[in-house]
Protein backbone atom coordinates (compact mmCIF):
# COMPACT_ATOMS: atom_id res chain seq x y z
CA UNK A 1 0.00 0.00 0.00
CA UNK A 2 1.49 3.42 -1.03
CA UNK A 3 1.62 6.20 1.76
CA UNK A 4 -0.59 8.40 0.44
CA UNK A 5 -3.26 5.38 0.48
CA UNK A 6 -2.12 5.11 4.27
CA UNK A 7 -2.72 8.57 5.46
CA UNK A 8 -5.79 9.06 4.41
CA UNK A 9 -6.56 5.93 6.12
CA UNK A 10 -5.22 7.08 9.15
CA UNK A 11 -7.38 10.46 8.47
CA UNK A 12 -10.59 8.33 8.12
CA UNK A 13 -9.50 6.36 11.47
CA UNK A 14 -9.66 10.29 13.36
CA UNK A 15 -12.69 11.16 11.21
CA UNK A 16 -14.63 7.79 12.12
CA UNK A 17 -13.72 8.00 15.99
CA UNK A 18 -15.15 11.97 16.03
CA UNK A 19 -18.25 10.61 14.37
CA UNK A 20 -18.28 8.21 17.25
CA UNK A 21 -17.85 10.82 19.84
CA UNK A 22 -14.03 9.50 21.27
CA UNK A 23 -12.01 11.71 22.74
CA UNK A 24 -10.68 14.63 20.68
CA UNK A 25 -7.48 14.29 21.41
CA UNK A 26 -7.10 10.74 20.64
CA UNK A 27 -8.93 11.69 17.03
CA UNK A 28 -6.43 14.80 16.53
CA UNK A 29 -3.67 12.12 17.27
CA UNK A 30 -4.79 10.37 14.25
CA UNK A 31 -4.89 13.05 11.78
CA UNK A 32 -1.40 14.54 13.09
CA UNK A 33 0.77 11.23 12.41
CA UNK A 34 -1.14 11.81 8.36
CA UNK A 35 0.07 14.87 7.74
CA UNK A 36 3.08 13.50 9.13
CA UNK A 37 3.33 10.70 6.89
CA UNK A 38 2.27 12.80 4.07
CA UNK A 39 5.75 14.64 4.27
CA UNK A 40 7.90 11.41 3.87
CA UNK A 41 9.96 10.46 0.96
CA UNK A 42 11.28 7.28 0.26
CA UNK A 43 9.32 3.63 0.22
CA UNK A 44 6.97 3.17 3.00
CA UNK A 45 7.92 -0.78 3.09
CA UNK A 46 11.85 0.35 3.97
CA UNK A 47 11.34 2.90 6.22
CA UNK A 48 8.72 0.48 8.33
CA UNK A 49 11.64 -2.19 8.57
CA UNK A 50 14.05 0.57 9.79
CA UNK A 51 11.54 1.73 11.97
CA UNK A 52 12.61 4.96 11.28
CA UNK A 53 8.74 5.57 11.02
CA UNK A 54 9.07 6.71 14.94
CA UNK A 55 11.34 9.36 14.79
CA UNK A 56 8.34 11.66 13.07
CA UNK A 57 5.87 14.39 15.19
CA UNK A 58 3.07 12.08 15.72
CA UNK A 59 3.90 8.69 15.44
CA UNK A 60 4.16 6.96 18.34
CA UNK A 61 4.65 2.98 19.13
CA UNK A 62 0.74 2.40 18.57
CA UNK A 63 0.05 4.24 15.32
CA UNK A 64 3.48 2.93 14.04
CA UNK A 65 2.11 -0.77 14.61
CA UNK A 66 -1.28 0.30 12.31
CA UNK A 67 0.96 1.80 9.56
CA UNK A 68 3.18 -1.37 9.56
CA UNK A 69 -0.13 -3.98 9.00
CA UNK A 70 -1.18 -1.75 6.33
CA UNK A 71 2.21 -1.50 4.64
CA UNK A 72 2.82 -5.10 4.78
CA UNK A 73 -0.90 -6.77 4.65
CA UNK A 74 -3.02 -3.47 3.23
CA UNK A 75 -5.38 -3.71 6.05
CA UNK A 76 -5.62 -2.63 9.77
CA UNK A 77 -7.66 -4.46 12.30
CA UNK A 78 -8.73 -1.35 13.91
CA UNK A 79 -9.61 0.42 10.85
CA UNK A 80 -12.48 -2.00 9.84
CA UNK A 81 -13.77 -2.74 13.30
CA UNK A 82 -14.21 1.09 12.94
CA UNK A 83 -16.06 0.42 10.22
CA UNK A 84 -17.76 -2.16 11.00
CA UNK A 85 -19.27 0.35 14.15
CA UNK A 86 -19.83 3.33 11.74
CA UNK A 87 -21.97 3.41 8.52
CA UNK A 88 -19.24 4.00 5.65
CA UNK A 89 -21.31 6.67 3.94
CA UNK A 90 -20.55 8.74 6.51
CA UNK A 91 -17.05 9.00 5.78
CA UNK A 92 -18.56 10.63 2.67
CA UNK A 93 -20.22 13.59 4.25
CA UNK A 94 -17.14 14.73 4.75
CA UNK A 95 -16.49 16.04 1.78
CA UNK A 96 -19.32 18.79 1.43
CA UNK A 97 -18.22 21.73 2.46
CA UNK A 98 -18.80 22.96 6.34
CA UNK A 99 -19.29 19.30 7.58
CA UNK A 100 -17.36 17.98 10.04
CA UNK A 101 -17.28 14.72 12.09
CA UNK A 102 -18.96 16.70 14.97
CA UNK A 103 -22.00 18.17 12.98
CA UNK A 104 -22.32 14.11 11.23
CA UNK A 105 -22.17 12.36 14.96
CA UNK A 106 -25.26 15.02 16.05
CA UNK A 107 -27.31 14.59 12.47
CA UNK A 108 -27.13 10.69 12.55
CA UNK A 109 -28.00 10.66 16.43
CA UNK A 110 -31.24 13.40 15.43
CA UNK A 111 -32.05 12.28 12.17
CA UNK A 112 -30.03 8.83 11.66
CA UNK A 113 -28.41 9.80 8.65
CA UNK A 114 -25.98 7.57 7.19
CA UNK A 115 -24.95 8.92 3.90
CA UNK A 116 -24.69 11.62 1.39
CA UNK A 117 -28.77 10.12 0.10
CA UNK A 118 -30.06 10.52 3.77
CA UNK A 119 -28.59 14.25 3.64
CA UNK A 120 -29.92 15.43 0.79
CA UNK A 121 -33.68 14.07 1.28
CA UNK A 122 -33.53 15.53 5.11
CA UNK A 123 -32.27 18.88 3.64
CA UNK A 124 -34.68 19.12 0.55
CA UNK A 125 -37.49 18.19 3.44
CA UNK A 126 -36.45 21.21 5.43
CA UNK A 127 -35.95 18.61 8.46
CA UNK A 128 -31.79 19.99 8.93
CA UNK A 129 -33.34 23.69 9.84
CA UNK A 130 -35.33 22.45 13.12
CA UNK A 131 -32.05 20.81 14.52
CA UNK A 132 -30.63 23.28 17.19
CA UNK A 133 -27.27 24.42 16.04
CA UNK A 134 -27.76 24.08 12.79
CA UNK A 135 -30.83 26.14 11.52
CA UNK A 136 -32.23 27.31 7.59
CA UNK A 137 -28.96 29.06 6.46
CA UNK A 138 -26.56 26.15 7.01
CA UNK A 139 -29.18 23.70 5.94
CA UNK A 140 -28.86 26.31 2.49
CA UNK A 141 -25.40 25.67 2.72
CA UNK A 142 -25.50 22.02 3.16
CA UNK A 143 -27.73 22.08 -0.03
CA UNK A 144 -25.38 23.96 -1.87
CA UNK A 145 -22.25 21.75 -0.34
CA UNK A 146 -24.37 18.66 -2.08
CA UNK A 147 -24.53 20.29 -5.36
CA UNK A 148 -21.05 21.04 -5.69
CA UNK A 149 -20.23 17.55 -4.47
CA UNK A 150 -22.74 16.56 -7.25
CA UNK A 151 -20.48 18.59 -9.55
CA UNK A 152 -17.27 17.09 -8.49
CA UNK A 153 -18.14 13.65 -9.59
CA UNK A 154 -15.50 11.26 -10.37
CA UNK A 155 -13.15 13.87 -11.21
CA UNK A 156 -9.59 13.73 -9.54
CA UNK A 157 -7.01 16.22 -9.18
CA UNK A 158 -3.89 16.63 -11.26
CA UNK A 159 -1.48 15.29 -9.02
CA UNK A 160 -3.53 11.93 -8.67
CA UNK A 161 -3.93 12.30 -12.46
CA UNK A 162 -0.29 12.66 -12.95
CA UNK A 163 0.38 9.48 -10.43
CA UNK A 164 -2.05 6.78 -12.23
CA UNK A 165 -1.00 8.15 -15.45
CA UNK A 166 3.29 8.17 -15.30
CA UNK A 167 3.02 4.03 -15.07
CA UNK A 168 1.49 3.77 -17.89
CA UNK A 169 2.69 6.17 -19.59
CA UNK A 170 6.44 4.68 -18.85
CA UNK A 171 5.66 1.14 -19.78
CA UNK A 172 4.36 2.61 -22.90
CA UNK A 173 7.40 4.86 -23.76
CA UNK A 174 9.58 1.65 -22.88
CA UNK A 175 8.04 -1.33 -24.60
CA UNK A 176 10.08 -1.88 -27.72
CA UNK A 177 7.29 -1.84 -30.42
CA UNK A 178 6.49 2.01 -29.63
CA UNK A 179 8.18 4.56 -31.74
CA UNK A 180 6.59 7.50 -29.27
CA UNK A 181 4.48 7.78 -26.91
CA UNK A 182 2.19 10.82 -24.53
CA UNK A 183 -0.23 11.89 -22.28
CA UNK A 184 -3.09 13.79 -24.08
CA UNK A 185 -6.44 15.64 -23.03
CA UNK A 186 -6.81 17.80 -20.12
CA UNK A 187 -3.94 16.44 -18.22
CA UNK A 188 -2.07 17.74 -20.70
CA UNK A 189 -3.09 20.82 -20.78
CA UNK A 190 -2.50 20.65 -17.71
CA UNK A 191 -6.39 21.40 -16.19
CA UNK A 192 -7.30 21.87 -12.74
CA UNK A 193 -9.39 18.77 -12.35
CA UNK A 194 -9.15 15.53 -14.62
CA UNK A 195 -11.78 13.31 -15.55
CA UNK A 196 -10.26 10.14 -17.97
CA UNK A 197 -6.86 10.09 -18.40
CA UNK A 198 -5.50 9.69 -22.29
CA UNK A 199 -2.25 8.11 -23.74
CA UNK A 200 -1.09 7.89 -27.40
CA UNK A 201 1.24 5.52 -28.45
CA UNK A 202 2.64 5.08 -31.91
CA UNK A 203 3.36 1.98 -33.75
CA UNK A 204 3.24 -0.24 -35.95
CA UNK A 205 1.80 -3.65 -34.28
CA UNK A 206 -0.83 -2.05 -31.92
CA UNK A 207 -2.12 -5.13 -30.86
CA UNK A 208 0.49 -6.50 -29.42
CA UNK A 209 1.36 -3.06 -28.16
CA UNK A 210 -2.38 -2.93 -26.18
CA UNK A 211 -2.29 -6.60 -25.40
CA UNK A 212 0.63 -5.72 -23.67
CA UNK A 213 -0.54 -2.91 -21.83
CA UNK A 214 -3.44 -4.50 -20.85
CA UNK A 215 -1.47 -6.88 -18.63
CA UNK A 216 -0.26 -4.14 -16.41
CA UNK A 217 -0.60 -4.17 -12.59
CA UNK A 218 -1.81 -1.38 -12.76
CA UNK A 219 -5.26 -2.36 -15.00
CA UNK A 220 -7.54 -3.20 -12.35
CA UNK A 221 -10.32 -4.11 -14.99
CA UNK A 222 -10.27 -3.92 -19.11
CA UNK A 223 -13.28 -1.54 -20.38
CA UNK A 224 -12.89 -2.67 -24.01
CA UNK A 225 -10.14 -3.99 -26.38
CA UNK A 226 -9.65 -3.37 -29.60
CA UNK A 227 -7.07 -3.48 -32.43
CA UNK A 228 -5.89 0.31 -32.29
CA UNK A 229 -7.99 1.21 -28.67
CA UNK A 230 -7.48 0.23 -25.13
CA UNK A 231 -9.58 1.46 -22.11
CA UNK A 232 -9.14 0.04 -18.74
CA UNK A 233 -10.26 0.92 -15.37
CA UNK A 234 -6.76 1.93 -12.84
CA UNK A 235 -7.09 2.06 -9.11
CA UNK A 236 -8.97 4.83 -7.71
CA UNK A 237 -11.90 4.03 -10.39
CA UNK A 238 -10.11 6.11 -13.10
CA UNK A 239 -10.46 5.23 -16.85
CA UNK A 240 -7.23 5.12 -19.06
CA UNK A 241 -7.64 4.99 -22.91
CA UNK A 242 -4.70 4.21 -24.70
CA UNK A 243 -5.15 4.33 -28.41
CA UNK A 244 -2.28 3.18 -30.92
CA UNK A 245 -1.88 5.14 -34.34
CA UNK A 246 0.53 4.88 -37.27
CA UNK A 247 3.82 7.40 -36.44
CA UNK A 248 2.70 9.37 -39.30
CA UNK A 249 -0.78 9.90 -37.89
CA UNK A 250 0.81 10.97 -34.73
CA UNK A 251 1.23 14.66 -34.74
CA UNK A 252 -2.23 14.64 -35.96
CA UNK A 253 -3.62 12.42 -33.28
CA UNK A 254 -1.63 13.96 -30.20
CA UNK A 255 -3.27 17.36 -30.99
CA UNK A 256 -6.84 16.35 -31.50
CA UNK A 257 -7.01 14.20 -28.41
CA UNK A 258 -4.91 17.12 -26.72
CA UNK A 259 -8.16 19.25 -27.22
CA UNK A 260 -9.98 21.17 -25.88
CA UNK A 261 -12.90 20.51 -28.10
CA UNK A 262 -13.01 24.35 -28.55
CA UNK A 263 -9.44 24.69 -30.24
CA UNK A 264 -9.71 21.38 -31.97
CA UNK A 265 -12.78 23.22 -33.48
CA UNK A 266 -11.37 25.93 -34.02
CA UNK A 267 -8.41 24.48 -35.66
CA UNK A 268 -10.40 22.79 -38.26
CA UNK A 269 -12.57 26.13 -39.26
CA UNK A 270 -9.24 27.41 -40.21
CA UNK A 271 -8.00 24.47 -42.13
CA UNK A 272 -11.23 24.48 -43.87
CA UNK A 273 -10.48 28.74 -45.00
CA UNK A 274 -7.17 27.61 -46.42
CA UNK A 275 -8.76 24.65 -48.79
CA UNK A 276 -7.73 21.72 -46.08
CA UNK A 277 -9.16 18.87 -44.01
CA UNK A 278 -7.71 18.83 -40.40
CA UNK A 279 -8.28 15.45 -38.74
CA UNK A 280 -6.91 13.32 -36.09
CA UNK A 281 -5.14 11.55 -38.76
CA UNK A 282 -3.83 13.68 -40.94
CA UNK A 283 -3.94 16.96 -43.25
CA UNK A 284 -5.32 17.04 -46.39
CA UNK A 285 -6.31 19.13 -49.15
CA UNK A 286 -9.51 19.48 -51.24
CA UNK A 287 -8.16 17.27 -54.15
CA UNK A 288 -7.00 14.77 -51.59
CA UNK A 289 -3.10 16.03 -51.33
CA UNK A 290 -1.76 15.00 -48.04
CA UNK A 291 0.45 17.29 -45.84
CA UNK A 292 2.71 15.37 -44.16
CA UNK A 293 3.57 16.96 -40.40
CA UNK A 294 6.67 15.57 -38.12
CA UNK A 295 5.28 16.99 -35.40
CA UNK A 296 2.19 19.31 -33.83
CA UNK A 297 4.61 22.71 -34.97
CA UNK A 298 4.29 21.75 -38.25
CA UNK A 299 0.52 21.48 -38.05
CA UNK A 300 0.35 24.88 -36.44
CA UNK A 301 2.83 26.15 -39.00
CA UNK A 302 1.04 24.62 -42.42
CA UNK A 303 -2.68 26.93 -40.66
CA UNK A 304 -0.40 30.00 -40.70
CA UNK A 305 -0.11 30.04 -36.86
CA UNK A 306 2.97 29.80 -34.45
CA UNK A 307 2.79 26.99 -32.31
CA UNK A 308 0.60 26.88 -29.33
CA UNK A 309 1.67 24.84 -26.11
CA UNK A 310 -0.70 22.63 -24.82
CA UNK A 311 -2.18 24.34 -21.75
CA UNK A 312 -3.12 27.36 -23.70
CA UNK A 313 -5.33 25.38 -26.02
CA UNK A 314 -8.41 26.84 -24.71
CA UNK A 315 -10.07 28.99 -27.08
CA UNK A 316 -9.47 31.78 -25.12
CA UNK A 317 -7.28 34.40 -27.29
CA UNK A 318 -4.29 32.20 -28.13
CA UNK A 319 -4.96 32.44 -32.06
CA UNK A 320 -4.97 35.89 -32.11
CA UNK A 321 -1.40 35.68 -30.52
CA UNK A 322 -0.59 32.85 -32.03
CA UNK A 323 -1.81 34.37 -35.25
CA UNK A 324 0.36 37.50 -34.95
CA UNK A 325 3.65 35.69 -34.43
CA UNK A 326 3.12 37.18 -30.75
CA UNK A 327 2.93 33.60 -28.66
CA UNK A 328 4.16 34.24 -25.11
CA UNK A 329 7.40 32.69 -24.07
CA UNK A 330 5.79 30.79 -21.10
CA UNK A 331 7.44 30.51 -18.09
CA UNK A 332 9.01 26.85 -17.13
CA UNK A 333 9.68 25.24 -13.98
CA UNK A 334 13.46 25.32 -14.75
CA UNK A 335 13.02 29.37 -14.76
CA UNK A 336 12.20 28.96 -11.19
CA UNK A 337 14.99 30.39 -8.94
CA UNK A 338 13.56 29.39 -5.33
CA UNK A 339 10.31 29.71 -3.58
CA UNK A 340 8.19 30.81 -0.80
CA UNK A 341 5.02 30.05 1.63
CA UNK A 342 6.74 26.94 2.81
CA UNK A 343 6.01 25.67 6.38
CA UNK A 344 8.41 23.71 9.00
CA UNK A 345 8.15 21.73 12.22
CA UNK A 346 8.11 25.24 13.79
CA UNK A 347 3.73 25.02 12.96
CA UNK A 348 2.35 21.87 11.23
CA UNK A 349 5.14 21.12 8.36
CA UNK A 350 7.21 18.15 8.94
CA UNK A 351 10.92 19.09 8.59
CA UNK A 352 13.05 21.24 10.27
CA UNK A 353 14.68 24.43 8.78
CA UNK A 354 17.54 22.77 7.52
CA UNK A 355 16.01 20.16 5.90
CA UNK A 356 13.79 22.40 4.21
CA UNK A 357 17.53 24.50 3.01
CA UNK A 358 18.95 21.22 1.83
CA UNK A 359 15.86 20.40 -0.17
CA UNK A 360 16.00 23.19 -1.71
CA UNK A 361 19.43 23.55 -2.29
CA UNK A 362 19.20 19.84 -4.02
CA UNK A 363 16.58 21.15 -6.59
CA UNK A 364 19.36 23.87 -7.58
CA UNK A 365 17.62 26.87 -5.81
CA UNK A 366 19.21 29.87 -4.34
CA UNK A 367 16.74 30.80 -1.66
CA UNK A 368 13.38 29.68 0.00
CA UNK A 369 11.35 31.85 1.83
CA UNK A 370 9.91 29.91 5.42
CA UNK A 371 6.30 31.21 6.23
CA UNK A 372 5.04 29.11 9.29
CA UNK A 373 1.52 29.78 10.45
CA UNK A 374 0.70 32.48 12.89
CA UNK A 375 -0.20 32.71 16.09
CA UNK A 376 -3.80 32.59 15.48
CA UNK A 377 -3.74 29.46 13.82
CA UNK A 378 -3.18 27.17 16.90
CA UNK A 379 -4.77 24.12 15.32
CA UNK A 380 -1.88 24.52 13.13
CA UNK A 381 0.91 25.56 15.94
CA UNK A 382 0.91 29.14 15.05
CA UNK A 383 4.21 30.78 16.47
CA UNK A 384 3.93 32.98 19.58
CA UNK A 385 6.24 35.84 19.74
CA UNK A 386 8.70 34.13 21.50
CA UNK A 387 8.98 31.33 19.33
CA UNK A 388 9.19 33.69 16.32
CA UNK A 389 12.57 35.38 17.62
CA UNK A 390 13.68 31.45 18.02
CA UNK A 391 13.17 30.44 14.66
CA UNK A 392 14.57 33.65 13.21
CA UNK A 393 17.82 32.77 15.37
CA UNK A 394 18.04 30.09 13.74
CA UNK A 395 17.46 31.28 10.38
CA UNK A 396 20.19 33.15 11.37
CA UNK A 397 22.96 30.54 12.36
CA UNK A 398 22.14 28.63 9.65
CA UNK A 399 22.39 31.64 7.10
CA UNK A 400 25.77 32.52 8.28
CA UNK A 401 26.65 28.76 7.70
CA UNK A 402 25.51 28.97 3.90
CA UNK A 403 27.08 32.30 2.97
CA UNK A 404 26.58 33.24 -0.19
CA UNK A 405 25.43 30.18 -1.33
CA UNK A 406 22.09 29.85 -0.15
CA UNK A 407 19.50 32.13 2.06
CA UNK A 408 16.25 31.74 4.08
CA UNK A 409 14.25 34.30 3.97
CA UNK A 410 12.04 34.94 7.33
CA UNK A 411 8.50 35.18 6.28
CA UNK A 412 5.01 34.50 8.15
CA UNK A 413 1.85 33.13 6.93
CA UNK A 414 -0.08 35.51 8.38
CA UNK A 415 -3.99 35.36 9.39
CA UNK A 416 -6.03 37.94 8.23
CA UNK A 417 -8.34 38.61 10.82
CA UNK A 418 -12.29 38.78 10.53
CA UNK A 419 -12.11 42.35 10.19
CA UNK A 420 -9.03 42.80 7.69
CA UNK A 421 -6.37 42.88 10.36
CA UNK A 422 -3.25 41.45 10.73
CA UNK A 423 -2.61 38.72 13.45
CA UNK A 424 0.59 40.57 14.00
CA UNK A 425 1.05 44.22 14.87
CA UNK A 426 2.90 46.47 13.01
CA UNK A 427 5.96 46.42 14.90
CA UNK A 428 6.36 42.23 14.26
CA UNK A 429 5.40 42.09 10.98
CA UNK A 430 8.22 45.04 9.96
CA UNK A 431 10.76 42.59 11.29
CA UNK A 432 9.60 40.09 8.59
CA UNK A 433 11.50 39.51 4.98
CA UNK A 434 8.07 39.27 3.96
CA UNK A 435 4.50 38.25 5.15
CA UNK A 436 1.95 36.20 3.37
CA UNK A 437 -1.62 37.58 4.29
CA UNK A 438 -4.23 35.03 4.26
CA UNK A 439 -7.65 33.67 5.28
CA UNK A 440 -7.85 30.22 7.39
CA UNK A 441 -11.35 31.75 9.49
CA UNK A 442 -14.61 33.28 8.66
CA UNK A 443 -15.33 32.26 5.39
CA UNK A 444 -18.63 32.38 5.46
CA UNK A 445 -18.83 36.51 5.24
CA UNK A 446 -20.78 37.84 2.64
CA UNK A 447 -19.41 39.16 -0.48
CA UNK A 448 -18.77 43.29 0.42
CA UNK A 449 -17.44 41.66 3.69
CA UNK A 450 -14.74 39.60 2.38
CA UNK A 451 -14.00 41.31 -0.41
CA UNK A 452 -13.23 44.48 2.09
CA UNK A 453 -11.30 42.06 4.25
CA UNK A 454 -8.68 41.23 1.32
CA UNK A 455 -8.24 44.83 0.38
CA UNK A 456 -7.30 46.16 3.67
CA UNK A 457 -4.78 43.01 4.45
CA UNK A 458 -3.18 44.38 0.26
CA UNK A 459 -3.28 47.83 2.23
CA UNK A 460 -1.08 46.82 5.05
CA UNK A 461 2.53 48.11 4.07
CA UNK A 462 3.80 45.10 5.50
CA UNK A 463 1.84 42.71 3.64
CA UNK A 464 3.83 41.51 0.69
CA UNK A 465 1.00 38.98 -0.94
CA UNK A 466 -1.72 37.36 -0.75
CA UNK A 467 -1.91 33.30 0.10
CA UNK A 468 -4.58 31.57 -1.68
CA UNK A 469 -6.87 34.25 -2.11
CA UNK A 470 -10.27 32.35 -2.95
CA UNK A 471 -9.70 29.52 -0.29
CA UNK A 472 -11.20 26.94 -2.44
CA UNK A 473 -10.09 23.60 -2.26
CA UNK A 474 -10.87 21.30 -5.37
CA UNK A 475 -13.01 19.03 -5.24
CA UNK A 476 -13.66 19.53 -1.79
CA UNK A 477 -14.82 23.72 -0.75
CA UNK A 478 -15.52 26.02 -3.43
CA UNK A 479 -14.09 29.07 -2.37
CA UNK A 480 -15.82 31.69 -0.40
CA UNK A 481 -17.70 35.18 -1.91
CA UNK A 482 -15.81 37.70 -3.43
CA UNK A 483 -14.87 40.12 -5.75
CA UNK A 484 -11.97 39.12 -7.16
CA UNK A 485 -11.42 41.67 -9.31
CA UNK A 486 -11.78 44.12 -6.71
CA UNK A 487 -9.01 42.30 -4.65
CA UNK A 488 -6.32 42.08 -7.54
CA UNK A 489 -6.90 45.95 -8.32
CA UNK A 490 -6.47 46.97 -4.75
CA UNK A 491 -3.24 44.73 -5.24
CA UNK A 492 -2.41 46.75 -8.41
CA UNK A 493 -2.66 49.93 -6.56
CA UNK A 494 -0.94 48.96 -3.47
CA UNK A 495 2.13 47.01 -4.99
CA UNK A 496 0.99 43.82 -3.17
CA UNK A 497 2.01 40.64 -5.06
CA UNK A 498 -0.45 37.79 -5.20
CA UNK A 499 0.87 33.76 -5.19
CA UNK A 500 -0.24 30.69 -7.09
CA UNK A 501 -0.65 28.63 -4.49
CA UNK A 502 0.74 25.61 -6.08
CA UNK A 503 -0.77 22.64 -3.85
CA UNK A 504 -2.78 20.60 -6.06
CA UNK A 505 -5.67 20.78 -3.70
CA UNK A 506 -5.45 24.22 -4.02
CA UNK A 507 -4.39 26.24 -7.45
CA UNK A 508 -5.23 29.36 -6.23
CA UNK A 509 -5.18 31.59 -8.22
CA UNK A 510 -6.80 29.98 -10.59
CA UNK A 511 -5.99 30.39 -14.72
CA UNK A 512 -8.27 33.28 -14.98
CA UNK A 513 -7.38 35.08 -11.80
CA UNK A 514 -3.73 34.57 -12.86
CA UNK A 515 -4.64 36.48 -16.65
CA UNK A 516 -6.40 39.02 -15.04
CA UNK A 517 -3.41 39.63 -12.21
CA UNK A 518 -1.20 39.60 -15.47
CA UNK A 519 -3.29 42.09 -16.83
CA UNK A 520 -3.36 44.53 -14.26
CA UNK A 521 0.55 44.03 -14.02
CA UNK A 522 0.10 42.47 -10.00
CA UNK A 523 3.23 40.21 -9.54
CA UNK A 524 2.69 36.59 -9.33
CA UNK A 525 4.72 34.43 -6.77
CA UNK A 526 4.38 30.54 -7.60
CA UNK A 527 4.57 28.92 -3.77
CA UNK A 528 4.26 25.21 -2.88
CA UNK A 529 3.04 25.95 0.33
CA UNK A 530 4.97 23.14 1.71
CA UNK A 531 4.23 21.25 4.54
CA UNK A 532 7.02 19.15 3.70
CA UNK A 533 10.42 18.66 1.38
CA UNK A 534 8.12 16.43 -0.94
CA UNK A 535 5.70 19.55 -1.18
CA UNK A 536 8.39 21.44 -2.67
CA UNK A 537 8.16 19.98 -5.43
CA UNK A 538 4.12 21.09 -6.01
CA UNK A 539 5.68 24.03 -7.53
CA UNK A 540 5.11 22.15 -10.61
CA UNK A 541 1.64 22.51 -10.75
CA UNK A 542 1.63 26.17 -9.88
CA UNK A 543 4.04 26.52 -13.40
CA UNK A 544 1.49 25.18 -14.83
CA UNK A 545 -1.67 27.12 -13.70
CA UNK A 546 1.14 30.07 -14.67
CA UNK A 547 1.38 28.60 -18.22
CA UNK A 548 -1.77 28.43 -18.66
CA UNK A 549 -2.44 32.13 -18.21
CA UNK A 550 0.34 32.96 -20.67
CA UNK A 551 2.80 34.10 -18.11
CA UNK A 552 6.23 34.52 -19.11
CA UNK A 553 9.29 34.63 -16.77
CA UNK A 554 8.69 38.58 -15.79
CA UNK A 555 5.89 38.33 -14.89
CA UNK A 556 6.75 35.79 -11.07
CA UNK A 557 8.92 37.45 -8.49
CA UNK A 558 10.71 33.76 -8.36
CA UNK A 559 12.34 33.64 -11.10
CA UNK A 560 14.83 36.24 -9.80
CA UNK A 561 18.06 35.42 -8.52
CA UNK A 562 19.09 35.54 -4.59
CA UNK A 563 21.03 38.90 -5.40
CA UNK A 564 17.93 40.52 -6.77
CA UNK A 565 14.95 39.16 -5.02
CA UNK A 566 15.48 40.97 -1.66
CA UNK A 567 14.89 44.26 -2.65
CA UNK A 568 11.56 42.84 -4.89
CA UNK A 569 10.01 41.49 -1.10
CA UNK A 570 10.86 44.37 0.63
CA UNK A 571 8.11 45.74 2.28
CA UNK A 572 5.77 48.50 0.48
CA UNK A 573 6.39 52.25 0.87
CA UNK A 574 4.31 52.91 4.24
CA UNK A 575 2.70 56.22 2.55
CA UNK A 576 0.71 53.49 0.77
Amino acid sequence: MRTEQIADILDDMGSLLEIKGENPFKCRAYHNAADSLRGVVGDISALVADGSLTELPGIGASTFAKIAQLATSGHCTEFEALRREVPPGLLDLLRIPGMGAKRIKLLRESLGISGVADLKKAAEKGAIAGIKGFGAKTQAKILEGLEFLDKAGTRMLQSTALRLAEPILAAASEHPDVLRASICGSLRRRAETIGDLDILVSTDHPRRVLDDLADRSEVVSILAHGDTKLSVRLSEGAQCDIRAVTDEQFPFALSYFTGSKAHNIAMRKRAIALGLKLSEYGLVADDGTPTPCRDEAEIYKALGLEFVPPEMREDSGEFALAEAGKMPELIELKDLRGTFHCHTDYSDGANTLEQMAQAAMDRGWEYLGIADHSRSAAYAGGLSVEKLHKQWDEIDKLNASFGSKFRLFKGIECDILADGSMDYPDEILRRFDYVVASIHSSFGQDRAAQTARLIRAAENPYVTMLGHPTGRLLLARPGYDVDLEAVIHACARTGTMIEINASPYRLDLDTDGTRFARHCDVMISINPDAHSIAGLDDVYYGVGVARRAGLEPKDVLNVSGSKDILNLIKRKPPTL
